[in-house]
């Protein structure tokens, strides 16, 4: 395998890609567009392995017409891009593992469509592949510190530590590479563009979209109440569709990882399946897009500092987890009386309650929601609260305030 080179930066799945290339005959690494899918398996395989993106239109028509052919023309090891267009090759791909068990890492499949390359995987490739998911940068990925622990998984969590205040305009950029590391690219003609490649290339995949600029403004719908409980009624109502247009939509964004839901926390988890959830986009800069907030003073006054805040740290956590190899268990708390615990997380048998907070200044009052968590459930920990200043300081008896740029 090749080494990363100096200018590449360094991400928090290379470790976990690494382990697995020498472990199992294929590895299947999924994410959103643009995330660096392609960068990552360059740098790590390109010497020894030759690269294919068989969504090319040349390429689909030679595999439609010679599937066995033009899997004998690219052997292994072989990169395969966007396989999930390609079901043709799959039942190749799983014949020649299972008659080569015993040679790690003979394929590489990428792709950025959930559903589709999960279902082309489930049916074919069952227990011969890792499965790796890969977002765009967190913000320790972005410092170089891809190994830099969550503030719950310090061995002293409450140690001071190096800190800036929140950097808003990093949160307008947002975090897909090529627009989070060019300054020069322009943000808000970056995000267009994705959204029109987003749009031609994945959403025309599922046939639950017939109506591509409605399904836009339900996008920015979404991205408009980020943080809040989602009334499906509403949206529908609001857009002229059905609750169940809404529902299948919201599918579609989560299936292309757009989009994350929370859903509210009860002791009982099945009952977590059929309440409210809320919604967050996965990037903080592609919701403000969607939102038409392009200015910085426009965002850390005005009324969209809060969702962003709450996207960018709950979008934070999820990547760096995820990248680690960890199913995030995320939800968030809420009583009949309006109580509510922004975040709370499970790992690994602990019970962890964050708040999250635009304020750059800390004050113990901002726990107070925690400290009411904790009382109903004393097993959770010690909680956390996430706000845009720079230091580390005690929040009350319940929780330490944390300095968002130090996650």
């Amino acid at each position: 395998m090749a080494s990363p080179t100096s200018h590449y930066l360094r991400r928090d799945t290379a470790e976990l890609l690494r382990s697995a290339a020498f472990q199992f005959p294929a590895i299947t690494l999924t994410g959103p567009r643009q995330a660096g899918k392609t960068t990552l398996l360059r740098q790590f395989f390109e010497r020894e392995y030759r690269y294919i993106s068989v969504d090319r239109p040349e390429v689909r028509h030679t595999i439609l017409a010679d599937p066995r052919g033009f899997f004998r023309s690219y052997p292994p090891p072989v990169i395969f891009d966007e396989v999930q267009t390609a079901p043709e090759l799959m039942p190749y791909v799983r014949e020649h593992v299972d008659q080569h068990r015993s040679e790690p890492a003979q394929f590489i499949l990428s792709g950025s469509n959930n559903i589709l390359l999960s279902k082309r995987v489930a049916e074919t490739l069952a227990g011969r592949t890792a499965v790796l998911r890969l977002f765009p940068f967190t913000q320790r990925e972005l410092d170089g510190e891809p190994g830099r622990l969550l503030p719950w998984d310090r061995a002293e969590p409450g140690m001071p530590v190096e800190a800036q205040p929140l950097d808003w305009a990093r949160l307008l950029r947002g975090f897909y590479p090529q627009v989070a590391r060019d300054e020069q690219q322009d943000p808000s003609l970056w995000f267009a563009s994705y959204l029109s490649t987003f749009a031609e290339r994945d959403v025309r995949t599922f046939r639950e979209v017939s109506d591509l600029s409605q399904f836009q403004m339900f996008m920015q719908a979404l991205a408009l109440r980020s943080g809040q409980l989602l009334n499906y009624s509403d949206v529908a109502r609001d857009l002229g569709v059905a609750v169940n247009t809404v529902k299948a939509w919201l599918y579609v964004l989560e299936a292309c990882y757009l989009v994350v839901i929370l859903r509210p926390w009860f002791r009982n988890k099945g009952k977590r399946l059929v309440k409210t959830p809320k919604v967050y986009f996965l990037d903080v800069g592609l919701m403000l897009h969607l939102c038409g907030v392009d200015q910085v003073t426009a965002l850390r006054l005005g009324p969209m500092a809060g969702p962003a805040m709450e996207t960018f740290v709950i979008s934070e956590i999820f990547k760096t987890m995820s990248h680690r190899g960890i199913t995030p268990q995320m939800t968030f708390w809420r009583t009949s009386t309006g109580r509510e615990v922004d975040l709370v997380i499970e790992t690994r048998g602990r019970i962890i309650p964050v708040e999250i907070k635009a304020s750059g200044t800390s004050w113990p009052k901002m726990a107070d929601n925690i400290a009411v968590f904790r009382g109903d459930y004393p097993e959770a920990e010690k909680g956390w609260v996430i706000y845009s200043g720079d230091e580390v300081l005690p929040a009350g008896v319940h929780a330490t305030a944390w300095p968002a740029t130090a996650l």
